[in-house]
């Protein structure tokens, strides 16, 4: 009896220590990057401490004013007009050693603009050969992306695709290719791989920018999946509103599958969004699709400039993100 007893004993010793130093969980995707810190959804989906991202800006912010691609003079100016030219901001268009972005709900427009800014001047394979080439289409200077970009020094499609700001392996340019054919933003129907509005060019930026410095694929995914959702708040919280009901919590999401067009384009989130009942909280962020977009209320509102600023209609939109 006293031998089987202490055969019992053991086992269970034997099992809490195993139990005890059993190899961790690998962490979900979005939790790598900090989100999912409370119960609460929107704190999952936009945390209130923002996500600091995988990418180190440097004097990106300087090289695009120093090239024109980003008028100094204009930008402090959209922001000081509305009392939101930060010290922050400042440090990003002017500074030598920034380090990693950081993307909140009260920056996010402003990263948007950098972002897009960097998207539209730096030389890529994508700008050159891809769909912004169609003939079809009439040129790569009838897209919102190109168009809609008010505060260069000059005519916006004299820095199109034309600085060297990245020097990309063969792997690092095939991974932006795959990936931006997987990002998909809800104000349109079309991939990152077609950067014909201002999200989709500013997306594409980021993802030369993660792809230079080495930044892994799944960590683009992730911070891809970030980017998109401070920019489109509204969006992603029914997404994960919708997700919830299916018992399925947004720190679990893949975020490649949620990227992909049965979610983040147009038509996806359309379809899932009328099967959400609406939350009756709305967001702001860099949601709006111009150069001054940062008012609350214009949740995938089309790609417009903000009051008091006008450029010409570009006549061709494949993607219904007018000017």
């Amino acid at each position: 009896m006293l031998k089987n007893i202490l055969i019992i004993a053991l086992a269970i010793m034997v099992g809490v220590l195993i139990y005890a130093n059993k190899p961790e969980t690998l962490a979900t995707p979005l939790a790598t990057l900090g989100v999912g810190g409370t119960d609460t959804l929107t704190e999952k989906v936009l945390p209130a401490n923002g996500v600091v991202l995988p990418a180190v800006w440097g004097n990106l912010g300087k090289q695009l004013v120093a090239t024109g691609v980003i008028d100094r003079e204009k930008f402090e100016q959209l922001y000081a007009s509305r009392d939101e030219l930060t010290t922050e901001m400042k440090a990003l268009l002017t500074a030598e050693n920034n380090g990693k972005l950081k993307i909140t709900e009260e920056n996010s427009g402003m990263i948007l603009n950098l972002l897009w800014a960097l998207g539209l001047g730096a030389k890529n394979e994508i700008l050159e050969t891809g769909p912004m080439m169609d003939k079809n289409y009439g040129g790569a200077q009838n897209f919102a992306s190109t168009g809609g970009w008010t505060i260069a020094k000059d005519n916006a499609m004299n820095h199109y695709s034309k600085h060297q700001f990245f020097n990309l392996t063969p792997e690092q340019q095939a991974l932006v290719n795959k990936i931006s054919r997987g990002i998909y933003r809800p104000c349109c129907g079309n991939s990152t791989y077609f950067p014909d509005c201002n999200h989709g060019m500013a997306m594409l930026g980021f993802l030369e920018l993660m792809a230079s410095q080495g930044v892994s694929e799944p960590e683009m995914w992730q911070s891809a999946l970030a980017l998109n959702s401070f920019w489109f708040p509204d969006t992603y919280l029914t997404i994960a509103t919708y997700l919830k009901e299916k018992n399925i919590e947004w720190q679990n999401v893949n975020p490649q599958e949620i990227l992909g067009a049965d979610y983040s384009s147009g038509q996806g989130y359309a379809k899932i969004a009328s099967q959400v009942a609406p939350t009756g909280n709305s967001h702001g962020g860099g949601n709006g699709c111009g150069v001054g977009a940062s008012a609350p209320q214009r949740q995938s509102s089309g790609c417009g400039i903000d009051a008091g600023q006008s450029v010409p209609v570009p006549q061709r939109q494949p993607s219904g993100c007018g000017i």
